[in-house]
């Protein structure tokens, strides 16, 4: 009698097919926006044939369309990204608040969470005004390369950032990237301290952003809530007044979001 290993923990509620399809899906993205069944057999490990059903399901069902003879992600995966956005308690809430924010001031206004090395902007506001963005709902930057990922990276110590980031040297994306984690880490104790960051041209050299963190129940940093503007408007009593409307506005989510800063009886609370 053969002895059979037996199911463990989640596994055992697994469903193979299901998994291959997701896994499937995921090896579609910004270096790989098209991909045929060859391919994806051999990136999968699995027969063609069984590649083929899948790709066959999957356009059916809209996550996948056909792009000459290869496949490209189809609107379906689209709409669900965007009912988990919607999804959300943050942008739910923040979606207000940034309105109102973009009204007061007359600058695109951004929440930005974080996953992993890289920012992700889930909800924005622009007004009709010269200045745009090219950044939208969705789009990806790296952390350590912009302002507000670097309000993003403030609640970490710098072990943490060393596992995260554990070159030697860190990729540049203009003169004011951080060269190495170390230097990152010197940069958000500064901007923690300060409780807010505003940065010219730090990742774009024509636009600078003035961000502030949002946190939730716990104190944790979820995500940051700011503005980008013209880098000649980072500049005297102007930049002060916008600084001070970012800040009121994430301080506003936080709130919210059910943050309660703590601090001992009469002393003042100034984190980030």
């Amino acid at each position: 009698m053969t002895n059979t290993p037996t199911e463990t923990g989640a596994d055992k509620y697994m469903v193979p097919a299901l998994e291959r399809g997701l896994r499937l899906l995921q090896e579609f993205g910004r270096d790989s926006r098209t991909l045929g069944a060859p391919e994806l057999a051999r990136r999968l490990e699995l027969p063609r044939a069984t590649v083929f059903r899948m790709l066959n399901t999957l356009e059916s069902m809209g996550f996948l369309e056909r792009a000459g003879g290869e496949y490209r992600l189809g609107m379906a995966v689209l709409r669900l990204g965007f009912e988990y956005l919607s999804s959300l308690e943050l942008t739910e809430l923040g979606q207000p608040v940034i309105t109102r924010l973009c009204d007061e001031i007359r600058y695109p206004c951004n929440i930005v969470v974080r996953d992993k090395r890289s920012i992700v902007y889930v909800a924005k506001v622009t007004p009709p005004t010269p200045l745009t963005s090219s950044v939208r709902v969705g789009t990806r930057l790296p952390a350590h390369g912009t302002v507000f990922g670097r309000v993003l990276l403030c609640d970490m110590s710098l072990a943490e950032l060393r596992l995260l980031y554990p070159e030697e040297h860190l990729e540049a994306f203009s003169a004011n990237t951080p060269a190495t984690t170390l230097a990152l880490f010197n940069l958000i104790e500064a901007d923690r301290e300060r409780g807010y960051v505003a940065g010219e041209g730090f990742y774009e050299a024509s636009i600078s952003t003035i961000a502030a963190p949002v946190r939730d129940h716990t104190g944790r940093i979820v995500a940051a809530l700011g503005s980008t503007i013209s880098a000649s408007s980072l500049d005297g009593a102007r930049a002060d007044e916008l600084i001070a409307h970012v800040r009121a506005a994430a301080d506003e989510l936080s709130g919210l979001l059910n943050y309660r800063p703590q601090a001992p009886k009469g002393a003042r609370v100034h984190s980030i």
